[in-house]
């Protein structure tokens, strides 16, 4: 009992609360969880919609025709007859495939028009599509579904005159535009954005409070401007696992289950304790709200750049341990956000602890 009285006394879990209540005052901040919220709730109609711009094939409400010419317009009709949304009609020549494309009858129309001819041993394919309308990016994806369809039976066919062993190639697997775009996009989307968020209000929160002359206030009180970022770092860092808690339970409830989710929180709660770091640390360095902001967007995006040359990106260990398939390697990403927010936050101290309070 004592101890839980002296953490409820300590100074740094006052400004924690501080903090916390002060952010129902940021309409910003409102604003974007309630998008977040929003997403969360609803997310089984909206994935319909959004797969579209992921996926344009695969809301596609009728099928796709086109017209196909040259010597290898067989290969593209066998091809289409083993695709779902597109249907082929032939065509002995370019021109009268181009002819029946640019009539745009309705009842024997043409959406598009393929071209494929031998030239030096390889495939030409020359396509022409609709220029810019509702359904152009609809024609072209499963236009380009259809040369990818071409290309493997080709490399298959090919493969057996070769006098060298190729790498084979993977196995086509049906798989729903649904579940790879709600686990690769959407969770990740609702799980990083929180420590974002938490950074960057940890920026406004120490510069105001430096602006506006009330950090004075506060060191007036037996308070270290070290136990200060303390609390305000307490309060950003613990939100994001909250706020992601929180979107997990409204996953659920859509029917989108998330598997690793005490993982998942450990590695939200890590990367909220790095970018928080260094919002506060740059925060008590520059002292000016604008520029700290800017520093601290342009260097996430820079770490966060840097990401792409670790052997998994964080996107991926999160897609991974959602999907419940996570491997070694995703653990010991998670590990080293882990230490890589503990040496970040031991460090903003030791940067906060050598500043002179008097001169902010």
């Amino acid at each position: 009992m004592a101890g839980s009285k002296d953490v409820l006394s300590d100074p740094r879990t006052a400004l924690a609360r501080r903090e916390l209540s002060s952010l129902s005052r940021e309409k910003t901040i409102v604003l974007a969880l309630l998008i977040q919220l929003f997403v969360a709730s609803f997310s089984s109609f909206l994935v319909v919609g959004l797969t579209s711009l992921y996926d344009p094939g695969s809301v596609a409400s009728d099928d796709i025709v086109v017209g196909v010419s040259g010597d290898q317009r067989d290969a593209l009709e066998e091809a289409a007859a083993r695709q779902d949304g597109i249907r082929v009609r032939t065509y002995r020549t370019r021109a009268t495939a181009l002819a029946a494309f640019q009539a745009g009858d309705r009842d024997d129309r043409v959406d598009a028009v393929v071209h494929a001819s031998t030239f030096d041993g390889r495939i030409d394919a020359e396509v022409t599509a609709p220029q810019s309308s509702i359904r152009t990016t609809v024609v072209v994806q499963q236009v380009r579904t259809l040369l990818e369809a071409v290309e493997r039976n080709e490399r298959a066919v090919r493969e057996s005159h070769l006098t060298r062993e190729v790498v084979p190639l993977p196995q086509e697997v049906p798989a729903s535009p649904y579940f790879g775009f709600t686990y690769t996009v959407l969770i990740p989307l609702l799980l990083f954005l929180p420590p974002f968020i938490s950074g960057s209000v940890a920026v406004d929160s120490i510069t105001e409070e430096i602006e506006r002359d009330t950090l004075e206030l506060l060191r007036v009180s037996p308070v270290s401007l070290v136990e200060i970022v303390d609390g305000k770092a307490a309060a950003m860092i613990l939100l994001a696992p909250a706020q992601a808690l929180l979107w997990i339970g409204l996953l659920a409830w859509n029917g989108i289950a998330v598997s690793n989710v005490l993982t998942l929180l450990v590695a939200v709660t890590a990367i909220a304790a790095l970018v928080v770091s260094i919002g506060l640390g740059l925060g008590v360095q520059t002292a000016q709200r604008r520029q700290a902001q800017l520093l601290y967007s342009v260097l996430v995006i820079f770490v966060f750049g840097l990401a792409v040359f670790l052997p998994e990106h964080p996107t991926t260990t999160v897609a991974k341990l959602a999907v419940d398939s996570a491997s070694v390697l995703s653990y010991a990403h998670v590990g080293g956000y882990v230490v890589l927010a503990v040496v970040g936050y031991a460090l903003l101290r030791s940067v906060v602890g050598r500043v002179d309070a008097e001169n902010l």
